[in-house]
């Protein structure tokens, strides 16, 4: 049985702000040498270029390293996710897991939180949009579960991951190779490589039978309602964490999931929540939380046909200000109202992460 997790939300005052963590450390919340994952929102523009996320991932690892005793492979090994852009009102954050001793933890037999993570074999430039990767990403999703200690699915309530993009690089090296790749638009693969990841999880999850290269980007009726996938330049592999519940395990949290069907599906923040185990009122407010919810997770996407409940947008017609942003923004926007606090972990590029102009929502709670 794993050890149960402890989870906390900090702010990132700066973009390499790491006190949060050194402050959870210092004060004995978490011991260092347990940190299993985090995952959390940085301040650049999102893109390809974004080398917010570098930073902060340097300012955390140092963190880890200075103040416990694991080397700087071991540390460098903690899978530390990144979602670039703070749109809106959403504030640079990060959420941080570890586990804590069996003994430190509440007792309980009923589901508990757990967290389980892996690395992919490396994804080739050549396989990203293709099913060679998403075969990668599903044999990680389910060496992730073994080590939560959760055998059935439905226990798995959110998948985060990590994969690389493409770059000029990339490209370059595919061709020298005599390979070719999906798009040469380095843009475009944040979310090539987002809806490839996707389709791995919700085939490692039975959540869809089969998936073909013919499928990818443009099938959208196939999706994973647990996947939030991020892609960047700082890697060369699939980081998998996978978050779920396990009975028995102890602790105070719990996850649930749930999918917003559009961009203003404020019930589906709520249904996430209630999934999660936290009783509400038929009409909830913010208030009704009571410091209970630690964070909610989602993804979204502007939907394909450029409509919101009917009405037409000018999103993907926008040539001054990406789509990614506004929808970005606009998502930040709804979900920090429904929880009342705008530090909450909402990313971009949802291809096939719920469904089109919708996406996946987890909601952690405290149920002490």
């Amino acid at each position: 049985m794993p050890d149960p997790i402890e989870v906390r939300k900090v702010p990132l005052h700066h973009v390499s702000d790491a006190s949060g963590l050194t402050d959870l450390i210092d004060s004995g919340v978490i011991e260092a040498d347990r940190v299993v994952a985090v995952i959390g929102k940085t301040e650049g523009n999102g893109g390809v270029n974004d080398y917010t996320r570098i930073i902060a991932d340097r300012a955390f690892r140092e963190v880890l390293l200075a103040k416990g005793g694991r080397d700087e492979a071991a540390v460098r090994a903690i899978p530390i996710v990144w979602s670039g852009g703070t749109d809106g009102v959403l504030c640079p954050h990060a959420t941080i897991f570890a586990t804590v001793p069996p003994q430190s933890a509440p007792r309980t037999g009923e589901p508990r939180l757990s967290v389980g993570f892996a690395m992919s074999e490396p994804l080739l430039p050549e396989e990203i949009g293709r099913t060679a990767m998403v075969a990668k990403v599903a044999t990680g999703v389910r060496e992730a579960m073994a080590r939560a200690g959760i055998t059935d699915p439905a226990d798995v309530h959110y998948v985060q991951t990590k994969t690389p993009l493409l770059t000029i690089h990339t490209i370059r090296d595919a061709k020298a190779r005599g390979r070719a790749v999906w798009t040469e638009n380095t843009h475009e693969s944040m979310d090539l490589s987002n809806g490839t990841t996707a389709l791995g999880v919700a085939t490692a999850l039975g959540e869809l039978d089969r998936v073909a290269d013919s499928d990818i980007l443009h099938n959208r009726a196939l999706y994973s309602s647990v996947a939030s996938c991020s892609s960047g330049v700082e890697l060369d592999r699939a980081q998998i964490v996978v978050v779920g519940n396990v009975a028995g395990i102890g602790g105070r949290y719990r996850i649930g999931h749930a999918v917003m069907r559009d961009a203003l599906d404020q019930d589906g923040i709520w249904s996430a929540i209630r999934d999660a185990g936290l009783p509400l009122p038929q009409r909830p407010h913010h208030s009704d939380l009571d410091g209970r919810l630690v964070n909610i997770f989602l993804k979204c996407e502007a939907s394909a046909d450029g409509l919101v409940r009917g009405r037409r947008n000018a999103m993907l017609d926008d040539s001054d200000v990406h789509w990614h942003r506004q929808i970005k923004a606009c998502v930040g926007g709804v979900a920090a109202a429904v929880t009342g606090d705008p530090a909450v972990f909402v990313s971009v590029s949802a291809a096939h992460q719920g469904p089109d102009g919708g996406g996946p929502v987890a909601a952690i709670v405290d149920l002490s």
